[in-house]
């Protein structure tokens, strides 16, 4: 049995090393799925798994622990960006704007009491602890790596701030959720009627395309093409069919319409009032996408890499023999065809036309899902190797001992999020299938989880029984309850915004998964899921440089 002790101790050998954290993020994973009144931790409680091993004396080689902690936490922040980037800037536009205020003013609030309690308690609690108590109250974990890598940069001394972070977590998640039921009961908030209002709401300002019928009463129109009418109105939409004579084709842009011919019409429905006054009619009794129209509509993947980067006008679908692309999916988000929309790998294409036409195009674009398979690992280490680089540009700031950097958090983010959504014009091959993304990311964070209550486990059980670790609990509640309380009055107050919206922008807010959870289990409409995913790249971006800017205002008083 001197093999399996030597195992066991021997905290320098590779064998020791994967057996450790094996057994720890096994461990951590499986007590993370059981639920407490409805409420699980999920990967976060790797955390905690690791925390008991550090504290029964399991230790590996500080060099190797290192290494992982901050490997995890670049395979984490980098993905989460690939993710996040399609449609990082577009979650600006709208009711994006909105939400993403008022998690700007949640981040923004939540720093100002963290601050506002450190003064109140600098004699318990050190700058560096109560930023981790901060991040433990957010539940915000690459925040706290990018936070303990700015304090190894700027020689930082004191307990490590993952204690403070571990004893605020678990009260954290409960009070997020425990916020949203208190402005649910606050507000008299009846779940059937935000149902209904989220309905109508929806109905009225959605953006994603629509389609409706015409018939061509303004004999302006007489002999025009498809694409001066276009040009008349001023509004951008596209014509998917066209009933002429008792015949339906799929028209070109150079196709003309006559009097008494109906087109079936995709544009944003916003246009529709234009379109239909200009055109004469709308065409409510008839539907030319029939089981016995010639013309037939298909979803086309994107998976040849020479289409990576080209836009819909480059595909010159005038050589298709009538086929029109009538809406694009991609990240989530339905998108119009516009000429100028670039195409990514993975994107979805919607076409109507002729089926052999069709089928050309699918030779085209690829349409071979098994092609998206294999990642292409040279973006994806690009990336990594560019991310490192602009994390570790020295920013020098008057004040500050040290040039300050964004680090291996903030920059392979940052890069991530630009290589998402530029990547494709660069013809940079930067698509992975959800799967391959979410599997690299809980691996990242489970690596990154398991390193950081190893090295913290012996000082956390010290707080929790000799220590502050009460006094870390009871702070990150007031930093967590009181901003999101104010945020969400105002969200309803100010904003009239829906309830389910509420809970999901608190949700991203807090990047607080477990949230997201309690809240789909509110509504079967998918508006909070909406809400958690248009602010979650932003307050992510903010959560991790947060703690930086906090060390930059105040790093006098690092203890």
């Amino acid at each position: 049995m001197e093999w399996l002790t030597a195992l066991w101790t021997d905290q320098n050998s590779v064998g020791h090393i994967l057996l450790v954290y094996a057994l720890v993020i096994t461990v951590g994973t499986i007590l993370g799925r059981i639920k407490v009144f409805g409420i699980s931790l999920g990967v976060t409680f790797v955390l905690f798994a690791g925390l008991a091993a550090g504290y029964l004396g399991l230790t590996v080689n500080q060099t190797v622990l290192h290494f992982l902690r901050d490997f995890g936490l670049i395979l984490f922040v980098f993905f989460i960006g690939l993710q996040v980037g399609p449609s990082f800037f577009s979650s600006f536009k709208s009711g994006g704007i909105q939400l993403n205020l008022l998690t700007l003013l949640a981040v923004g609030l939540s720093l100002v009491v963290t601050i506002a309690l450190f003064f109140m308690f600098s004699d318990s609690v050190s700058l560096a602890q109560m930023l981790g108590v901060y991040f433990g109250a957010v539940t915000n974990t690459p925040g706290l790596g990018a936070t303990q890598e700015a304090l190894s940069m700027l020689d930082y001394k004191g307990e490590d701030i993952a204690v403070a972070y571990a004893c605020a977590y678990p009260l954290g998640v409960v009070a997020i959720i425990g916020t949203a039921i208190v402005i649910r009961l606050v507000f008299r908030i009846d779940l059937k009627e935000e149902d209904r209002m989220w309905e109508e709401a929806e109905k009225e300002n959605s953006d994603v395309p629509i389609f409706f019928h015409v018939g061509i009463v303004n004999q302006g129109l007489e002999g025009k093409r498809i694409e001066q009418i276009r040009h008349f109105i001023g509004r951008p939409f596209i014509c998917s069919r066209l009933l002429h004579d008792g015949e339906i084709i799929s028209p070109h842009a150079e196709d003309v319409v006559h009097v008494g011919d109906v087109m079936r019409i995709v544009a944003a429905e916003e246009n529709k009032d234009a379109i239909v006054t200009f055109c004469g009619k709308e065409e409510t009794d008839i539907d030319l996408a029939t089981e016995s129209s010639p013309i037939t509509a298909k979803n086309i993947r994107v998976t040849r890499e020479e289409v990576n980067g080209i836009t819909v006008h480059d595909l010159h679908l005038s050589r298709y023999d009538g086929v029109n692309i009538t809406r694009i999916f991609r990240a989530g988000m339905t998108l119009f065809p516009y000429t100028n929309l670039t195409l990514q790998l993975g994107d979805v294409v919607y076409c109507v036309g002729p089926e052999r036409s069709i089928r050309r195009l699918a030779d085209k674009l690829g349409n071979q899902e098994k092609k998206l398979d294999h990642p292409n690992l040279i973006s994806i280490f690009l990336g990594i190797a560019v991310g490192i680089l602009f994390g570790s540009l020295p920013i020098a700031i008057p004040g500050m001992p040290v040039p300050l950097k964004l680090g291996l958090a903030g920059g392979p983010l940052i890069v991530a999020i630009l290589l998402g959504y530029w990547g494709p014009r660069l013809h940079l091959v930067t698509y992975t299938t959800a799967s391959a993304n979410l599997m690299l990311r809980e691996l990242g964070i489970a690596l990154f989880l398991a390193s950081v209550g190893l090295a913290a486990g012996a000082p956390f059980v010290r707080a929790i029984t000799e220590g502050n670790g009460v006094l870390y609990a009871v702070l990150g509640l007031f930093i967590t309850i009181i901003p999101l309380i104010i945020v969400g009055c105002v969200a309803r107050v100010v904003y009239k915004l829906n309830y389910h919206l509420i809970v999901g922008m608190i949700a991203g807010a807090t990047t607080d998964p477990p949230t997201l959870a309690y809240a789909n289990t509110l509504s079967e409409k998918s508006c909070s899921a909406i809400a958690y995913s248009t602010v979650y790249p932003l307050a992510m971006f903010l959560r991790i440089l947060s703690g930086q800017f906090v060390l930059l205002i105040l790093w006098q008083f690092v203890s």
